[in-house]
């Protein structure tokens, strides 16, 4: 189906640079952003879900423990000079 919008020149050239960029036309771009938006919708009181982009952030907030002894560790490893090191 063909369809004609009215995209403000701002957004456009976005878009447009944005296929470019990832090698691919426009109107593949555009179709491809169209789905991203309404994929995850199933109804339009459904809350939509996190972009793609946001899966991995957060991932290893179950070892936040783990991580400060770790940090902690580097920390004392680095304050204070080894004995061989010392003049």
């Amino acid at each position: 189906m063909k369809i004609t919008l009215d995209i403000p020149d701002d957004i456009f050239r976005q878009v447009k640079a944005w296929a470019a960029f990832r090698g691919m036309p426009l109107q593949q771009f555009v179709i491809e952003a169209l789905e991203e938006k309404i994929r995850p919708a199933a109804s339009p009181h459904t809350k939509p879900a996190e972009p793609p982009w946001m899966r991995g952030f957060g991932a290893l907030a179950h070892m936040r423990d783990e991580t400060r002894q770790v940090e902690s560790w580097i920390a004392q490893a680095f304050e204070s000079p080894e004995e061989e090191n010392r003049v």
